[in-house]
């Protein structure tokens, strides 16, 4: 898979079969700027400007021919996760750019309307199927490869049982970025969620003080009590590590939870 020519058509189609974005762990510095536009729908970049270039061209056939298309989504440097089908359902050359479907209803509901009512249902729902398709499984793979599918808490190895734990939530307005996120196994994810315990902005675990002086079984006292003021695995890398500004915040809302 070549990552610098993100339209693929095998030289035996006359369509174009995918289309590729690559991984950056900072989305601003992609080499180019895929985005969804204020209709909910997501848009994808020409290769370069002119509209007869042959991938253009190969696009533009499959968006006519109403062909499903696979997108390539970049997890990790050579890793990328399919996501499928998806249709182009119109183009737009002023922005070099297509409109792209991620389901069959958003595919047979495409048109241009001035009808507010219409277009705010549809963005709601084209808005809802990017996160649920989109933006939640990418988000998941990226989190887990860059902490090597294990949890950063307790190195469970299981990636059935391990989650992407957002470190501020959707309904907060947290992005689906990796520093906003942290592999964690279920039961370390519903402690975190529950205001069990919390990471502190210097990656170590704080346990709340009354679970700390609870009684219990040897989950409790292995799998949360043990974990007080340790600190978890972090990636390597440092763009990939958890946002301290996002763990502040996190912390102060567990303390005033008590």
């Amino acid at each position: 898979m070549n990552p610098y020519r993100g339209i693929r058509k095998p030289r035996q189609l006359d369509a174009a079969l995918s289309i590729l974005t690559v991984f950056s762990s900072d989305p601003e510095r992609r080499p180019y700027a895929d985005e969804t536009g204020p209709d909910g729908y997501l848009r994808y970049k020409w290769m370069g400007t002119d509209p007869n270039h042959s991938d253009n061209v190969a696009l533009r056939l499959a968006m006519r021919s109403n062909l499903p298309l696979i997108w390539f989504q970049g997890i990790a440097s050579g890793l990328y996760l399919p996501v499928v089908p998806v249709w182009l359902v119109d183009e737009e050359p002023a922005n070099h750019q297509f409109v792209v479907a991620l389901d069959e209803q958003q595919r047979d509901t495409w048109d241009k309307t001035e009808d507010e009512r219409v277009n705010d249902l549809r963005r709601a729902y084209a808005e809802r199927v990017v996160r649920e398709r989109l933006h939640q499984p990418v988000f998941r793979q990226q989190v887990l490869a860059a902490y090597e599918n294990q949890c950063a808490l307790c190195r469970l190895r299981h990636r059935e049982l391990l989650d992407a734990a957002h470190i501020r939530g959707d309904a907060k307005g947290g992005e689906p970025v990796v520093p906003n996120g942290i592999a964690m196994c279920k039961i370390h994810h519903a402690a975190f969620d529950s205001r069990l315990m919390a990471i502190r902005p210097s990656y170590e675990i704080e346990v709340r003080a009354d679970v700390l002086t609870e009684e219990d079984g040897p989950t409790l006292k292995h799998a949360l009590q043990g974990l007080h003021r340790q600190r978890i695995d972090i990636p390597r890398r440092r763009a990939m590590r958890p946002s301290p500004v996002l763990l502040e915040e996190r912390y102060e809302e567990f303390l005033r939870a008590g």
